[in-house]
């Protein structure tokens, strides 16, 4: 009996000194856990249209990088099953006299066609903007020290 009475007084003592020196968590942004993040200021995309004063291409940083939308895309959203506004200009390299990047071939299926006889879209390929994003003019959020593989 006294070892369980020991044992039980000895756990009550470390509970409570434990307690004692109980110190609040204090997040490394120096806010309290539980505050809710601040998001950042929203910055606009590319305000330039698409051959408007022909947006430079954004120049990739690593092998097989997807290319970045160096122009605004909202007015050519949603993108839906039936309509994909972004095939008017990049399903060739020249629109209406202008010089523009050409979908990859990647991106057309070897089997299917359309009614005139050209290469159809690949299905997993619709969604441009699932790999090829916008960019928006703003620093980094967060340090970055990436060096790209492509020179």
């Amino acid at each position: 009996m006294n070892k369980t009475v020991t044992i039980l007084l000895a756990s009550l003592l470390t509970v409570m000194v434990g307690c004692a020196g109980y110190e609040p968590l204090v997040s490394m942004r120096g806010t309290e856990v539980s505050a809710a993040d601040k998001a950042p200021d929203q910055k606009p995309y590319s305000e330039r249209s698409p051959g408007a004063g022909s947006p430079a291409l954004i120049s990739r940083t690593f092998t097989e990088q997807p290319p970045l939308i160096p122009h605004a895309v909202e007015k050519y959203e949603p993108i839906t099953l039936k309509a994909n506004d972004c095939l008017d200009c990049h399903i060739s390299d020249e629109f209406k006299g202008r010089k523009m990047p050409k979908m990859g071939d990647s991106h057309f299926s070897k089997i299917r066609k359309e009614t005139d006889g050209s290469p159809s879209v690949e299905t997993s390929r619709w969604q441009c903007i699932g790999c090829h994003v916008p960019q928006v003019d703003a620093p980094a959020l967060v340090e970055n020290r990436f060096i790209g593989n492509i020179k």
